[in-house]
Formats: C-alpha cells, sequence, structure tokens
C-alpha cells in the first residue's frame, strides 16, 4: 500500500512557514529570513520514502494586498486551499486567534484533514501553551492541534508521523528522485534575493525581483549571469553601494550559498536594472512568472 498527497502549508507573515517546511522536506527548499513577504510564489518540496511521497507546498503569508504583486501572493495562499490532502496552517504563540478571520473562516470549512500548528514555542511557557491550543480548538473545532518549534526541531517528527497516517492511497504524483516542481534558476533567484533581504532595509527587499539572464552548467562549473531589478534609480545606488561594495558582499554570499546547494563551482555575474514600479506592471509582473489570469 503506497500512501501520496498535498500538503499545503499556510499562514500569516513571519511564523514560519518555510523554516518548518526546510525541515520537513529535509532539503532548504524555501528561503527563510526573519523578513515578512520572503516567499512569493507556491513552493513544492517532495519527500520520498519506499511507502510515502509527501509533496509539500509553502506559500506566501496571508496578507491584504496593497500592490499588484501582494494580490498574486495571496492568490497563491488562496489557491492552497483547493488542492491539499492536508492542510498545515502555522501560527505561533503570540499571534491571536482572531487574526484574518475571512481566511481562517474559510480553513474552518474545508473537508480535508487540517494540523495547527503552534510554532515557536521555546518563547513561551507549558501554561501559556496549553491554552492557546485550547483557544484554537475552539477557533478551529475540526483540526488538530500540535505545538512545534521548528528552530530547535521539537516536535516535527510527530507533525512527520502524522501526516502519514493522513494521506490517502495513492501512487507517487513525481518522480521518487524528484525534490521539487521547480527549476534550478528559480532557485538561484531566491538564494540572490535571500541575500538583499538580509542585507537591505526598509523597502528595498520588497523593491526586487532578480531574473537570471544565464545559466551554463559543466560537470565542475555553473556559470550564471543575474539582473536584479528595482525600481528606481535611488535604489539601484543602494543596492551597488558605494563604490560597488554592497552588491559585492550580495554577490559573494549568493555564490557561497549556491556552490552548497548546487555541490559544484559558481561564477556569479549580477548587475543591477531599473524596471520602474513592476509591482503594480501586469508587463513586468508576466515577465517575472507571476500568472496573472
Amino acid at each position: 500500500m503506497h500512501k501520496a498527497g498535498f500538503v499545503n502549508i499556510v499562514g500569516n507573515p513571519n511564523v514560519g512557514k518555510s523554516t518548518l517546511m526546510n525541515l520537513l522536506v529535509g532539503e532548504r527548499i524555501s528561503i527563510a529570513t526573519f523578513k515578512a513577504q520572503t516567499t512569493r510564489h507556491r513552493i513544492m518540496g517532495i519527500l520520498n520514502d519506499e511507502e510515502s511521497q509527501i509533496v509539500f507546498s509553502d506559500t506566501p503569508g496571508v496578507l491584504k494586498p496593497g500592490y499588484k504583486l501582494q494580490e498574486q501572493m495571496l492568490q497563491f495562499s488562496e489557491s492552497a486551499l483547493q488542492d491539499a490532502d492536508v492542510l498545515l496552517y502555522v501560527t505561533d504563540v503570540v499571534e491571536k486567534t482572531d487574526k484574518n478571520k475571512d481566511f481562517l473562516s474559510r480553513v474552518a470549512r474545508m473537508d480535508c484533514p487540517v494540523i495547527v500548528l503552534i510554532n515557536k514555542i521555546d518563547l513561551s511557557d507549558q501554561q501559556t501553551v496549553a491554552a492557546m491550543i485550547e483557544r484554537w480548538h475552539e477557533t478551529l473545532p475540526k483540526a488538530e492541534v500540535m505545538p512545534v518549534s521548528a528552530l530547535h526541531k521539537f516536535g516535527v517528527d510527530q507533525v512527520l508521523g502524522r501526516i502519514r497516517e493522513l494521506l490517502p492511497e495513492s501512487p507517487a504524483y513525481f518522480g521518487k528522485d524528484q525534490l521539487t516542481d521547480k527549476p534550478a534558476r528559480f532557485f538561484v533567484t531566491e538564494i540572490i534575493r535571500e541575500k538583499i533581504l538580509r542585507y537591505y532595509d526598509k523597502e528595498i527587499p520588497y523593491a526586487v525581483e532578480v531574473v537570471v539572464e544565464q545559466f551554463k552548467e559543466t560537470k565542475k562549473l555553473i556559470h550564471i549571469n543575474a539582473v536584479i531589478n528595482v525600481e528606481r534609480e535611488s535604489q539601484k545606488g543602494i543596492i551597488i553601494g558605494h563604490g560597488g561594495v554592497a552588491l559585492k558582499r550580495v554577490s559573494t554570499e549568493a555564490r557561497h550559498s549556491l556552490e552548497r546547494f548546487f555541490g559544484k563551482s559558481i561564477y556569479l555575474e549580477v548587475f543591477v536594472k531599473v524596471d520602474k514600479d513592476w509591482r503594480n506592471s501586469d508587463r513586468a509582473m508576466r515577465a517575472y512568472g507571476y500568472n496573472l489570469d
């Protein structure tokens, strides 16, 4: 008997969805930083063993859209409610149970099994966590509630075990050697964008979209040309920095991470261009891989 299914991870920004996904899959699939709106797409990570295939799907944090990019991100999150065999709703010890009531009401009406994961319990105490578990039982009566700490890997094995129990009987949906549905170029853009999220403040990281213009792979080396697109000339100057120091730091850090990710030497060239107001442009959004149809 083989089991397989789609396990979709949803929740508000900054509750630890991407960190949790990386732990569950066992590979560094989703970038994880301490800034909200890190994840912009639905990213699949596939966990295989002889008896099962779990197709995890990380989604952007649920938020009220302020521009076209955020509208698309919300669509990715809402689509995860339509095709899940098991839904993981991730919250944490700080978040209140009435945040994003509209989204939660849709979760409550779902027919598939729902597991509420209360993350970051290492930041709280046993009594507080017990009270939160009770409140989530009241908010989503049909859901199971499990406390976890993605940072300290607490409770993750129990979550995996429960997911395997809930999976439907099915043949595998993907090849057993496949880790994700995304191409190599996608992870190049994500890793570069992660460095920008780490090293730049305020609006800069959210005004950035990275495009890989060249990806040439040989047995020992990958040659990559990437472009960091920003919305304004002033942002371009900030990304590059005085004497190019800031851009060099991002490029160096990204190259090291890419070499770990691909297990090969990387030759990385990064350029910065201005694509004015791309976050509100249908043309730019389509060009950057966001399906607006």
